[in-house]
């Protein structure tokens, strides 16, 4: 689809037409599942985080500057709504453990033996505030003041969160290394 292509699409939508909305859902809708996935941990809920964001992209396509990237406008959403997924839904107390707040390196050769959707897979398996910490500060590049203002945790939390989902990857990269040096 071409960008002029989008742009109509996302006029139409403007205007609540069901097909162009349909049209630019479908259109983005692998982009979408993708961003939600780091997110969610499962694909139900990665596709409920999808389907919420889109109902706020639909109501709030007025406020889209055809300026801008969509795709990071409806990046943006989505993340956003993946963090109020995650602050509706946490059912985890936050605890705070600067301790374990310092930087954890992994062995580069054991990160090349493993695919893209290897290590994703490894992220997704952390637990839910971990892996929200995770991909925020990591994937999104957010700061810690702003990971903690946006789950309404304190900065130490988000710093300790990171760290011990830093730890619990390295420990689960250097098991699947260890595991393929074993078969292999």
């Amino acid at each position: 689809m071409t960008k002029d292509q989008i742009v109509t699409l996302i006029n139409a939508c403007r205007k609540n037409d069901r097909e162009s909305q349909q049209a630019l859902y479908r259109h983005f809708y692998n982009y979408g599942m993708t961003i939600c996935m780091r997110y969610a941990g499962t694909r139900e809920e990665a596709k409920e985080i999808l389907n919420d964001g889109f109902v706020k992209v639909f109501l709030k396509i007025d406020r889209y500057s055809p300026n801008l990237s969509f795709k990071g406008w409806l990046n943006k959403i989505l993340v956003n709504t993946a963090i109020d997924h995650f602050r509706k839904f946490q059912n985890e107390p936050q605890t705070v453990d600067l301790i374990h707040a310092q930087h954890y390196e992994v062995e580069s050769e054991a990160l090349l033996n493993l695919s893209v959707e290897a290590i994703f897979d490894l992220i997704n398996k952390l637990p839910p505030a971990y892996r929200m910490a995770f991909n925020l500060y990591a994937v999104e590049g957010y700061k810690h003041s702003e990971i903690a203002e946006k789950l309404g945790i304190s900065v130490g939390t988000s710093k300790s969160n990171l760290a011990k989902a830093k730890m619990k990857l390295k420990s689960m990269i250097t098991k699947a290394d260890d595991w393929r040096n074993v078969s292999g």
